[in-house]
């Protein structure tokens, strides 16, 4: 897991098919590479082998997971609703 500020942007997890990235805010980064997860902001890529990575679409996810970013870290405090950070 990555961090800005103890807010989280990025996250991976080995699962049983693929590994996935997981972009806390990147449903709104407007990549159509992404796949939505979840009811918030997040969306993540998936990769079965290295050959599945597009460096072009990571590096602009990379950059937009700094540039765009939702409050996760005070999720609870605010009941579930989300502001934007950046």
């Amino acid at each position: 897991m990555w961090f800005i500020d103890d807010n989280p942007i990025v996250g991976y997890s080995k699962l049983k098919k693929y590994v996935r990235l997981l972009f806390w805010s990147g449903q709104t980064f407007d990549e159509p590479a992404l796949i939505p997860e979840g009811s918030f902001k997040a969306a993540e890529l998936r990769y079965t082998k290295p050959e599945d990575i597009d460096e072009g679409v990571l590096e602009r996810c990379l950059i937009k997971s700094r540039d765009i970013q939702w409050d996760y870290k005070n999720i609870v405090k605010r009941k579930g609703v989300l502001e934007r950070l950046k």
